[in-house]
């Protein structure tokens, strides 16, 4: 197993955050990472997952949302061809540091047979994404 772990703090509720990062149809607005994501935020759910990394090539996954705690968290659990292959188990975490105060946190476990082999570039474009992520979400939650 190999985890990538972010984290920003942003200056506002977690209902703001909350707001922001569950209105899926507005990610090609703000997000340069994750350029799309359709389907219903509900456990159990496929999404369609559009992301575009800077460092490397666009990748479309169909994850199944695995859970959904409104204000709190939200993840899903996607994979590469058959199971145990190459399966990620992607988080957003949202943790109240105050009323207007959070800390978001972007966490993914990667587990798999193939995952040693692209963990050196997985682990720089991938790490990069969700940093660039987690600035664009405290930007537009914060209203820059």
């Amino acid at each position: 197993m190999r985890e990538l772990v972010t984290e920003i703090e942003i200056e506002a509720s977690s209902a703001r955050v909350w707001r922001v990062l569950s209105d899926l149809d507005a990610y090609p607005e703000w997000n340069r990472f994750i350029r799309s994501i359709t389907g219903e935020l509900k456990v159990g759910s496929t999404l369609n997952v559009r992301i575009e990394p800077e460092s490397g090539p666009a990748a479309q996954m169909a994850p199944i949302v695995v859970a959904v705690e409104p204000e709190r968290r939200f993840a899903w659990k996607g994979k590469l061809g058959f199971g145990g292959l190459f399966d990620g188990m992607h988080e957003f975490i949202i943790e109240p540091i105050s009323e207007t105060r959070v800390r978001f946190v972007q966490r993914e476990e990667f587990t798999g047979i193939l995952v040693p082999v692209i963990w050196p570039i997985l682990r720089k474009g991938t790490t990069q994404g969700f940093k660039e992520m987690n600035e664009a979400l405290r930007k537009r939650a914060e209203g820059n």
